[in-house]
Parts: C-alpha cells; structure tokens; sequence
C-alpha cells in the first residue's frame, strides 16, 4: 500500500508542471494606447468567464518584430493594422483580423506651460516662434503609430522642422503621456484615449487634433497561430457591445461609424 501511494505521489509531481503550464493565462500584447481601456474589458471578461489573460503594452511596431521572431503572444492588437496585415502575410495569425477601433489624437500642456491648449496647433506654432518651446513629447514615430500620426499632424502644420529639434520621443505613447505631463516638457501630443482616463487627466488640459490633419489610427486585432482557448475567448469577448462600448467611452471612433 505505502509503495502504491508513493508511486501515485510520484505521478502527480510529474503531471503537475504540465498542469499548471495548460493553465497559465495567455500573453496579449498591446498597444500602449489601449492601457485603460484594455484593462477594464479584461477585469469584465474575467469577472464574466472566470478566465484570465496576461496583458502586456507597448509600442505596436516593437510588438510586430517580436512576434516575427517567435513571442509568446497568443493576441495581438496593434495600433496600426498594417502590422497585423503583414504578419497575415507571413503566415504567423490565424487570420487577418480584425478592426476594432479608430484612435485619436490630443494636444496635452501641463500646469503652468506657455502653451494654449489648442488642437488646431496654431499656439504652438506661435510659441514656437516666440522660443518659449523647449521640450515637446511625442512617441518615437520610428516604431509607434501615434508618434506617426503626432508627425503627421505637426507636418500638416508646417511645424516639422521647427520642432523635430525640441522633441522628447516616448517608447510608446502611454511613455510620451509621462513626459509629456511630467513638467519638464511644455505639452505633447498623445493618444485621446489616454488623455481620457482620469490618471493622466489629472495632469493636464488636452484638446482634439483634427482627424484630417494625419493619416487615420485604424487598429487591428488578431489571433496569433499560438493562440489557445482562453485567448480565442477573448478575441470574440473584445468585439461585443459592453466591449466596444468601452472603447468608444475612451474615444475611440468605432469601425462602422467611420
């Protein structure tokens, strides 16, 4: 009898770590933009599923490298779809995806900068002018999204190269929110959806860009070929309407109402 349940203990702690590797929630990766918003459509779908994921943000372009490359991730949402189209291409997703939100872009000025808050950017090409702009955040358009459309936008203004001198360039675009607010910059261009959340709110004024003024932040999701249960749950979870309806309450423009 002794020698069975030793044998039987034998066998548990060999099927353990298989066990606990099956239930090991999976990786998302995420635009930074969607930190907020993301995250409490992951508490919903836990509280509603009783299933976790594992969310991890940053820049899209970084995310689309390292998955190229072998990541971990079973979901991947991008703030520019063309970074899902091309994995598609390479075979590396189930699919090509989905879109599931239009992103906008915001002026953000911190207590005390010279700067107006003023979309149209027309203050900032005046404060430019007068020399009272030292520093000026955007995410590095290198690999981010909206750092792009933040150069589209200071393009479309004609305030490129008066400004390229004077920037701060974020990781991502929650990292550009940091220095943006942190006082040591006089304002930046962030992400809607962040400036929406009552954390960065709280540490600056903001005003929309015009959406015409930069090449439009059509985000993409998609299931990469790792993808398990628990993350093609998810997938299906982010497209109902408490889901999306979250989403728009970040401002984000819903696919159909484009």
């Amino acid at each position: 009898m002794r020698r069975l349940l030793s044998v039987f203990a034998a066998a548990m702690c060999l099927s353990s770590p298989t066990q606990v590797r099956a239930e090991e929630p999976p990786v998302i990766a995420a635009a930074a933009d969607l930190q907020f918003a993301l995250t409490e459509i992951a508490e919903r779908f836990t509280q509603e599923t009783g299933r976790t994921v594992r969310l991890s943000f940053g820049s899209s372009g970084n995310f689309h490298r390292q998955i190229r490359e072998g990541g971990p991730f079973e979901m991947y949402l991008s703030a520019d779809e063309s970074y899902v189209l091309d994995l598609a291409k390479e075979g590396l997703t189930r699919d090509e995806g989905a879109l599931y939100a239009v992103g906008r872009i915001v002026l953000i000025v911190p207590p005390g900068s010279p700067l107006k808050v003023d979309g149209s950017l027309k203050d900032l090409a005046a404060a430019l002018e007068a020399g009272s702009v030292k520093k000026f955040a955007i995410a590095n358009p290198e690999h981010a999204p909206y750092g792009r459309a933040a150069q589209g936008a200071l393009k479309a203004a004609g305030l490129w190269d008066k400004i390229k001198d004077k920037l701060v360039l974020g990781e991502n675009v929650s990292q550009a929110a940091q220095f943006a607010t942190s006082g040591s910059a006089q304002g930046g261009i962030i992400a809607y959806s962040l400036a929406l959340s009552p954390k960065v709110s709280a540490l600056g004024k903001y005003d929309l860009i015009p959406a015409e003024g930069h090449n439009p932040l059509r985000q993409r999701m998609v299931l990469t070929k790792k993808a398990g249960e628990t993350a093609k749950a998810f997938y299906s979870f982010v497209q109902t309407p408490d889901a999306r309806a979250t989403f728009k309450r970040y401002g984000f423009v819903l696919p159909e109402e484009k």
